[in-house]
């Protein structure tokens, strides 16, 4: 692939931040953070969720959770429920509890990440063998890589082909087998900061995707700038080639009743808890090296050498990195307190990913001045200053 020039950002999410930086009062999330929003009080919506939560009739929930298994189980050992999983925390425990809390007969289906981990090889295949079927599927790499070559330029994060294929996979596949009911673990936007809109709601459209997960562009855009700027060629995009990063039409989803639903909607989310139970039941690993570099926690995201890099983007474009998100959801679930969580942000958030830097600038085949290139044209001037050749935030958590 060859270096280009600089290109202008298709990211929708950077022209609607606030200019005024300020952080949660319970949290340490600021408000630069995509859609999130704050009340009155200056409290984010994320936490006012997690209060939420501890008044929650999950007993009814629960019900709901399993009227809706009722209607779909097979009863005869087919598979009744597509799960998206990587083998990590999250998804092993959705996938376990469908099967041996709910009697669901599940089809796994894997994504698989640009660069696997050992860690994230080997507990995929620990879940796999606790007793699963699972499609690990692999995307056209040499198609792949480009993709996410344009996205790191035009987005600021290489993450996102990734990210369609892990949202589009599991409708691909419940159209192709016939199975309409799928399972994700949670609603991240509730979660951890984002639109409200799906907040009382078990389920999201597919058209959601491109404002809540793209920043407002699919694969096809990605395509037409790498044509236009000559990384990707024209016989790459072969018929179909790209249907796989996308969702069936939607008149094959409504045809079948495909509909997706968050785990997280009917029993209370708690990842370390889901880090604990995953561990027991399905032989999940924590990362060997005691935490993940841009943060102090080591049970999560996992999977992939270039994951680093999409958190380290995330610092750049907002301000807020690995360690901030961690550290806000550890707040909410009543782990640490806000003093712990902002102590934990200024030591490890914006912590550059050394150790597989080279092997990530050789998947996008670029240079090292290419890569700081991209990242100083997204400091946005109201998030950093530089004094002499030191990039320094303006507003840090305090």
């Amino acid at each position: 692939m060859q270096t280009t020039t600089k290109i202008a950002t298709i990211d929708s999410q950077l022209s609607e931040l606030d200019q005024n930086i300020y952080f949660c009062k319970k949290c340490v999330t600021s408000n630069q953070r995509p859609r999130i929003t704050f009340d009155e009080e200056g409290i984010c919506g994320a936490c006012r969720y997690a209060e939420e939560k501890e008044k929650m009739d999950w007993v009814s929930r629960e019900k709901e959770l399993r009227v809706l298994l009722d209607k779909h189980r097979s009863g005869d050992g087919s598979f009744d429920v597509i799960v998206p999983s990587s083998g990590g925390k999250d998804s092993a425990y959705v996938a376990h509890q469908l099967k041996h809390e709910y009697g669901m007969t599940p089809l796994t289906v894997t994504w698989t990440p640009f660069i696997y981990t050992d860690i994230g090889r080997e507990n995929y295949d620990r879940f796999v063998q606790s007793g699963f079927d699972n499609l690990l599927f692999n995307p056209n790499g040499q198609l792949h890589r480009k993709l996410a070559r344009v996205a790191f330029d035009v987005k600021g994060d290489h993450w996102e082909p990734f990210t369609f294929g892990q949202k589009a996979l599991a409708f691909q596949i419940a159209v192709k087998f016939g199975i309409p009911l799928i399972f994700y673990g949670e609603n991240g936007e509730v979660e951890y900061g984002g639109s409200m809109k799906n907040k009382n709601k078990p389920f999201e459209s597919v058209k959601d995707w491109e404002r809540l997960y793209f920043k407002g562009a699919g694969v096809r855009k990605l395509v037409e700038i790498g044509q236009d700027t000559g990384i990707i060629k024209p016989e790459e995009i072969r018929s179909g080639a790209l249907s796989i990063y996308e969702a069936p039409p939607l008149e094959k989803i409504e045809a079948l009743g495909a509909q997706m639903h968050w785990f997280s909607y009917y029993k209370k989310w708690v990842p370390q808890e889901n880090f604990y139970y995953a561990t027991e039941h399905t032989g999940f690993r924590p990362n060997p090296e005691g935490r993940s570099e841009g943060t102090y926690s080591k049970y999560a995201s996992l999977d992939d050498k270039t994951d680093g890099f999409h958190w380290y983007l995330g610092f750049i474009k907002f301000g807020m990195g690995r360690a901030t998100r961690d550290a806000s959801m550890e707040i909410r679930a009543g782990h640490i307190d806000r003093e712990e969580a902002v102590a934990l942000v200024n030591r490890y958030d914006g912590e550059f990913p050394q150790k597989w830097f080279p092997d990530f600038l050789k998947y996008l085949d670029i240079t090292e001045e290419h890569f700081w290139k991209i990242c100083d044209g997204y400091r946005l001037p109201h998030i950093w200053d530089k004094d002499g050749d030191q990039w320094r935030l303006k507003r840090p958590v305090i």
